[in-house]
C-alpha cells in the first residue's frame, strides 16, 4: 500500500509539473505568447519556414543548441517526446519549442526577457540584444 501511494503521488507530481512547465493554460499560466511569437517570426525570417542562416533554421531561426535544450527539458520532465533538427522547419513545432523554453526559463512570462533570450540565450546581455529587442518591439506595436 505504501509503495502504491508513493507511485501515485510521484505520477501526480510529474503530471502537474509537466503541465506547468510545458505552458499549459492553467489559471496561473494562461499567458498568450502568440503576438510575441509572430513578431519574432517576422524579424527572424519574414515568415519563411524554410529560411536558413548558418546553423539557424526555420521561421524562428532555431539553432541545434536550442533543439538540444528543449530535449533536455523534456528529458527532465520524463517526457518521451523529442524534437529533431528537421522540426525547426515546422512553424508549429518551432512555436512549441519557444513555449517550452519560455515556460522553463521564463515562468514569470517576462516579454522583454523572452525576446532578449531568444536572440542572446539565457545569459544574454542587454547591450548585445538591444537592436534585436527594438526590432521585435516595433513589430509588436504594428
Amino acid at each position: 500500500m505504501n509503495r502504491l501511494f508513493r507511485i501515485t503521488c510521484l505520477s501526480l507530481f510529474f503530471s502537474v509539473r509537466f503541465m506547468i512547465v510545458a505552458g499549459a493554460n492553467t489559471p496561473e499560466n494562461n499567458f498568450d505568447w502568440s503576438k510575441v511569437i509572430d513578431a519574432i517570426i517576422a524579424v527572424e525570417s519574414n515568415g519563411n519556414p524554410k529560411a536558413v542562416s548558418g546553423k539557424s533554421c526555420g521561421a524562428m531561426q532555431i539553432t541545434p543548441i536550442c533543439v538540444k535544450e528543449c530535449n533536455n527539458i523534456l528529458k527532465k520532465l520524463n517526457s518521451s517526446k523529442r524534437y529533431t533538427l528537421n522540426d525547426r522547419f515546422s512553424v508549429e513545432k518551432s512555436k512549441e519549442m519557444f513555449l517550452l523554453i519560455q515556460s522553463y526559463f521564463n515562468p514569470s512570462n517576462d516579454v522583454e526577457k523572452a525576446i532578449r533570450s531568444w536572440n542572446g540565450g539565457n545569459n544574454y546581455s542587454k547591450k548585445g540584444t538591444q537592436r534585436y529587442y527594438e526590432k521585435v518591439m516595433r513589430k509588436l506595436k504594428n
